[in-house]
C-alpha cells in the first residue's frame, strides 16, 4: 500500500492519502486546502475512491464539499458526529467560519470492529469516543498501521474540552489502542508518526503496565 500525507489548515491536520489500486484512493481527513488534496491525487493520477473523516471537528472535515464538486465519492462518517457535523455548533471562527453543507453521500453506520472496503483497501475500524462522541481509528493490520484522529498523538492524547468530550470514554479508547501490538505504527490527526510501543512506554498520559 502507498501513502501520502498532508498537514492542511491552520491547525496543521495529517490529511492522508491512501492507495493500493493504481486510480483509487482514500481521502482520510480532508480538513482543508482542497487544493493541495487535488494535486497530491493529480500527481499520482489517483481518483478518490472514499473519504473517511475520523471524526467530526471541523478542522477536519472542512474541505469535503469543495473536493466532492471535483471528486466525488462517498463519506464515511460515525452517525454520532453526524449529528453535528454539518451545524453551526462546529464553526471555529475565524479559521473556520462556516460548517461545510452535508454531504449527499454520507455513510453514517460505522460498527466496532467493523470492516471498510473501497479500491482495493480493507481497513477495520475502532469505535474510539472521548475527544468525540463518534470518533473512529482506522486498523490496517497488514500494513502494522493505525490511523488515530485525535484520539492518540506522540507523547500526548485528544481533548475532552470542547462539547461532548468524554476523559472516560476516551481513556477506554486509549486502552483499546493498547492492545495492538507494540510495532503498530501511529499516524495521529496532528503531528509526527510513532508507534503504540513508544506511547506504552513514554507517553505521560497512559496509564504505565
Amino acid at each position: 500500500m502507498q501513502s501520502e500525507t498532508l498537514a492542511v489548515g491552520q491547525y496543521e491536520v495529517n490529511c492522508v492519502a491512501l492507495w493500493n489500486d493504481p486510480a483509487q484512493a482514500w481521502i482520510v481527513d480532508p480538513g482543508a486546502d482542497p487544493n493541495g488534496i487535488r494535486d497530491l491525487l493529480r500527481r499520482h493520477s489517483l481518483q478518490v475512491a472514499q473519504y473517511v473523516c475520523t471524526h467530526g471537528h471541523i478542522d477536519h472535515v472542512s474541505a469535503l464539499n469543495d473536493l466532492l464538486s471535483t471528486h466525488p465519492a462517498p463519506v464515511c462518517l460515525h452517525t454520532a458526529d453526524a449529528k453535528w457535523a454539518f451545524s453551526a455548533i462546529n464553526s471555529l471562527p475565524p479559521f473556520y467560519p462556516i460548517p461545510p453543507r452535508r454531504p449527499a453521500s454520507l455513510q453514517t453506520e460505522l460498527t466496532d470492529g467493523g470492516i471498510l472496503t473501497a479500491g482495493g483497501i480493507e481497513v477495520r475500524t475502532l469505535f474510539t469516543p472521548g475527544h468525540t462522541p463518534g470518533g473512529i481509528c482506522l486498523h490496517l493490520p497488514q500494513e502494522k498501521l493505525v490511523l488515530t484522529g485525535d484520539t492518540l498523538f506522540a507523547g500526548s492524547i485528544g481533548r475532552t474540552d470542547f462539547p461532548g468530550g468524554n476523559m472516560q470514554l476516551l481513556q477506554q479508547s486509549l486502552q483499546k489502542l493498547m492492545s495492538l501490538p507494540d510495532d503498530t505504527r501511529v499516524l495521529p490527526g496532528h503531528g509526527p508518526l510513532t508507534t503504540i510501543g513508544d506511547e506504552r512506554r513514554e507517553n505521560p498520559y497512559l496509564p504505565k503496565r
